[in-house]
């Protein structure tokens, strides 16, 4: 029993450790996508992604790097881009590049895991796209997605954006609308977070080693060749994201516990680049367009993944940069006077004065309030997330009084 409440603080305190790191992240990634969202009009660019070509995906790519982390809102936003006339082709690289390219995942990667898996990062998600965007091409069922994409068009509203963002930028009614959409991404986004990063500080306390071993083939690393080793990681990884339940922004710090138990490269990219493929994700696209198309969609998204990870695997290693990240969990997770300390002070005081800015945009704009559309946030899910604080909190009272 006591070593069990023992473990029960330490993993308290790595999740919170986690939450410390991260915070100044978040609020500079969510603040940069604000900006995005209220300064870069996208109404125009959706008049380009009618086609299964390089421009249309090219431009959904741009679309999706500037829109929001949130996956959820991701699955929301294309859909709106199917409705509007968008190819499906460019509506998947749209999600692909909103969940893998967005400014505040890169931090949040780079913070955890290191430079070089945010190069690995970036040049994935545009390996992504493309794989994604062939396999669509020639294995279009066009009955399926014409039959969604009517679905689409009797549901939902439609989303009007054109304006001048210059005169936008120097109004203050343009900042804000900064605030209102920093406050409006982080209440999509605060239980996923919570959730991502609790199981991620219990997981990396609980679960031993071995598990990962037998689940990742790591004890027969010598026995059995690398390369099937590395596919064995890359097909399993999206399983294994898919049984976490977490989106994009969550999953990083459990995939720096992966790396911490040895799980190779193609392993740990397949599992950072599955986060659409969570089955509460999965039931919204089958909710917007169908089962046929959600499951083909699932499919064509499974194989670009592992095809993905093994390219940079394969890539990576023909020139001798396969990152091996040398940032362990005790080390992420740990409290100390550094920059990570001043960086939570400052960032602070800026999520304080665009949560002003959201306050009095509601106050003066009343009229043009209107909430995102966001399937999947559930009261389960709200309910889970106040479990996890509650435990979290529980774990912290347990490592004091131990």
């Amino acid at each position: 029993m006591q070593n069990f409440l023992e473990l029960y603080g330490e993993a308290a305190l790595t999740a919170v450790g986690f939450f410390w790191k991260a915070g100044w992240a978040f609020i500079l990634g969510y603040f940069i996508s604000a900006m995005i969202q209220s300064f870069i009009p996208k109404e125009k660019l959706t008049r380009y992604m009618g086609e299964a070509n390089l421009k249309s995906v090219s431009l959904s790519t741009i679309f999706g790097a500037a829109s929001s982390s949130c996956s959820f809102a991701a699955l929301a936003a294309a859909r709106s881009l199917v409705k509007k006339g968008a190819h499906f082709i460019a509506a998947v690289a749209f999600m692909f590049a909103s969940t893998n390219l967005v400014i505040e995942l890169g931090i949040l990667i780079l913070i955890f895991l290191g430079w070089e898996f945010l190069a690995a990062e970036i040049i994935g998600g545009l390996v992504l796209i493309t794989i994604s965007s062939i396999i669509i091409k020639f294995t279009y069922p066009d009955e399926w997605l014409e039959n969604a994409r009517e679905k689409v068009k009797k549901e939902g509203p439609d989303i009007k954006e054109d304006f001048d963002w210059r005169k936008r930028i120097k109004s203050k009614k343009g900042w804000r609308m900064v605030g209102n959409s920093f406050v409006s991404e982080w209440k999509m986004v605060w239980e996923e977070i919570l959730i991502g990063f609790t199981i991620a500080g219990f997981v990396a306390v609980f679960v031993p080693t071995e598990f990962w071993n037998k689940i990742f083939l790591i004890e027969l690393s010598g026995s059995l060749p690398d390369w099937l080793i590395a596919l064995e990681n890359a097909m399993v990884a999206p399983f294994v994201a898919a049984l976490t339940f977490i989106g994009s922004m969550g999953n990083i710090p459990l995939a720096t516990v992966l790396n911490t138990n040895g799980v190779l490269f193609a392993g740990i990219m397949g599992f950072i680049y599955s986060d659409l493929m969570v089955p509460p994700l999965v039931a919204v696209n089958a909710k917007y367009y169908g089962k046929k198309v959600a499951f083909y969609i699932a499919v064509v998204m499974y194989i670009s993944i592992v095809l993905t990870a093994l390219i940079l695997n394969g890539l990576f290693s023909v020139f001798g940069i396969v990152p091996e990240s040398n940032r362990v969990v005790t080390e992420v997770a740990q409290f100390k006077i550094d920059y990570t300390f001043y960086f939570n002070i400052f960032f602070v005081l800026l999520a304080g004065w665009l949560i002003y800015l959201k306050k009095r945009f509601i106050k003066i704009h009343s009229d043009e309030v209107s909430e995102m559309d966001m399937e999947g946030d559930t009261s389960f899910k709200r309910i889970i997330a106040y479990l996890f604080i509650a435990i979290v909190f529980g774990g912290l009272l347990v490592n004091f009084l131990i």
